[in-house]
């Protein structure tokens, strides 16, 4: 009844399908982009400081409001209007009391006197103590810093006392350039970076137990005129505050080295192995022509069986193309500069929209597959693709914000985030993979072999130990991820640390390497297993392609424990609800590439 119903409105999908992908993506462009900014500034205008959110430095996902805290807040607070990218990364912009006039400098102006209660004062206590870091946003520009300071005191009789300073100064440092156009009028210019520094010098100590504690906060700014042109001031960003050092760049060549160098030496190595064993097994038997076949030419008539699960299967080889394509977009835009610090948002909205209208790629390769393997719940077949991956994603991070709701972190999706994103999916996603695998279905022929599968399966003697799948994926995991592990370490650095990655065409080239290396030792352990008699290579290729994934989820529990400093039951939410996310969708997408490099492989063999 499905596939009658799915076939009888093919017509009706296809005339529909133009007008909602243009809706949506109108939309997305209005969402994702927002309304655009005027970054030139006239003498003594007025450049906006907005904060963001505040939270503990060592735990990046658990951040709330910035207001939150007893601290200076403007006459009328004001919300900004943000897009689709900024709440999902849990940004919440408003309004400050800082005043900051484009090119005019300012001493030690007062924003608020505040009296705290002894409530208030625990609750900053608790915050300094945690290393509270804020954002403040400047013409685009992201600013940090901290709340206050910890000081610890070894007394006399060799006792530890902490002592909690909160900050009652900032200063504004900015770099602006005036060189506006010859169109543009005289004086105006456009700002080019900024920071924030804290007086160390004037801080209040806080202690636990006083009452009506009066503050007052000051700021001061200053400006400084740079030839650095407004287009260029990204890079600039990259240079002053965000980039690592000389060290960490050389860190990240050697470790592309030693990849290139591994892919080399593994290609080469298993090229020459497996070509010199086929010239041999080749000559042999061409020499032994009436003699019975051994070794992988005993399989021929079984190498070709397709597998159990064939359902399961096909769904996971259509999602895993679509996420080969999501890649190549993701690092071509990363590349021509898309993601830049402070725009983070832009990450997730595109991996959002891509995944949607790549969907039409895992229908098209999943039906296709399966038609040729000889299946017939074709309408089946393309619901179980679009969601095999879509339902845990969206289960997992139901459970995240559930979890975050409850801690009141703007982390917390709400209405305005979930709706958009389902009907990105529902009406764009799910559309295109019912479109693909209708046009999988109707163009998919007969499934090529090169030798014809027997009638009934042979026998597969027992195997040891280190040629049985577990054994094969340790091996299969392991090498591509002793190419990409040190790029990963500044990867998990940027995602759950306050680092920015922005070396994308290293990303690139380490991504290159680690397909490469994937399709290598898979392609080898299939050899190998042929010729121990096991004609059951469909699902090994797969599992030891994508065993890469698993390995990545058990060095996100090592860094978890000791290279980072998170803690708490909702950071842990986060961090390992998401990365299971990541390395699922590592381990479909590695796992494709070792079943496509293996079925050429196969089929070379025997043809």
């Amino acid at each position: 009844e499905i596939s009658a119903c799915l076939v009888g409105s093919e017509m009706c999908i296809r005339d529909s399908m133009k007008s909602i992908v243009f809706t949506i993506l109108v939309y997305l462009c209005i969402t994702t982009f927002g309304v655009s900014r005027d970054h030139l500034y006239l003498p003594h205008e007025e450049v906006p400081v907005l904060v963001n959110k505040i939270g503990p430095y060592s735990n990046p996902s658990e951040s709330y409001d910035y207001y939150s805290l007893p601290l200076c807040e403007p006459q009328v607070k004001i919300k900004i209007r943000q897009n689709l990218g900024e709440k999902i990364e849990g940004d919440k912009t408003y309004n400050t009391p800082y005043l900051v006039n484009f090119t005019i400098p300012v001493r030690d102006r007062v924003v608020c006197t505040k009296t705290f209660r002894a409530e208030e004062i625990k609750r900053l206590i608790e915050a300094i103590n945690q290393y509270y870091y804020f954002e403040f946003e400047l013409d685009g520009i992201p600013l940090r810093g901290f709340i206050g300071n910890v000081v610890n005191e070894i007394t006399a009789t060799n006792e530890k006392v902490k002592h909690y300073y909160l900050f009652r100064h900032m200063h504004f440092s900015i770099l602006y350039n005036e060189d506006a156009g010859e169109d543009k009028k005289k004086g105006a210019g456009t700002v080019i970076y900024g920071n924030i520094t804290s007086d160390l010098d004037r801080m209040k100590e806080l202690r636990i137990g006083t009452d009506n504690l009066e503050v007052t906060f000051t700021y001061s700014v200053s400006w400084e005129q740079t030839k650095v042109k407004f287009e260029d001031r990204i890079n600039y960003w990259h240079d002053k505050f965000f980039f690592q050092s000389t060290m960490e760049l050389e860190i990240h060549w050697l470790s592309v080295v030693n990849s290139l160098v591994l892919v080399i030496l593994l290609t080469c190595f298993l090229g020459i192995i497996i070509a010199r064993i086929l010239r041999s097994d080749y000559t042999r038997y061409q020499a032994n022509t009436e003699d019975e076949d051994y070794g992988w030419k005993l399989v021929h008539g079984d190498v070709f069986r397709f597998p159990s699960h064939k359902f399961l299967l096909c769904s996971l080889l259509g999602v895993g193309s679509q996420f080969l394509l999501m890649m190549a977009f993701i690092l071509g835009l990363a590349v021509l500069g898309l993601y830049y610090p402070g725009n983070e948002g832009n990450l997730q909205i595109s991996a959002i929209v891509l995944y949607a209208l790549t969907a039409g790629i895992s229908g098209l390769v999943s039906n296709y597959l399966y038609k040729q393997m000889g299946g017939t719940r074709w309408a089946w077949n393309v619901i179980f693709t679009s969601s095999i991956y879509a339902i845990p994603f969206f289960l997992i991070a139901l459970i995240i914000n559930f979890v975050a709701v409850s801690w009141h972190v703007t982390q917390a999706f709400p209405v305005g985030v979930i709706l958009p994103v389902l009907l990105i999916w529902g009406l764009v996603g799910f559309p295109l993979t019912l479109f693909g695998g209708i046009t999988g279905k109707r163009i998919a022929g007969e499934f090529y072999a090169p030798v014809r599968t027997k009638n009934f399966p042979r026998e597969i003697p027992p195997l040891p130990l280190y040629k049985r799948l577990p054994f094969q994926m340790v091996i299969a995991g392991f090498l591509p991820f002793s190419a990409i592990y040190i790029e990963l370490f500044y990867m998990f650095n940027s995602v759950w640390g306050r680092s920015s990655y922005q070396l994308f065409g290293i990303l690139c080239l380490v991504f290159f390497i680690l397909l490469c290396v994937t399709a290598s030792i898979t392609v080898a352990l299939t050899y190998f297993q042929l010729a121990s008699e096991d004609y059951r290579w469909w699902w090994n290729s797969f599992l030891n392609g994508g065993s890469t994934g698993i390995f990545i989820y058990l060095y996100s529990i090592f860094y978890y424990l000791f290279r980072s400093e998170m803690t708490g039951f909702l950071q842990a939410c986060f961090y390992f609800g998401y990365m299971f996310v990541v390395c699922y969708f590592f381990f479909i997408m590695l796992g494709t590439v070792g079943f496509f490099s293996s079925l050429f492989f196969v089929r070379y063999i025997f043809q």
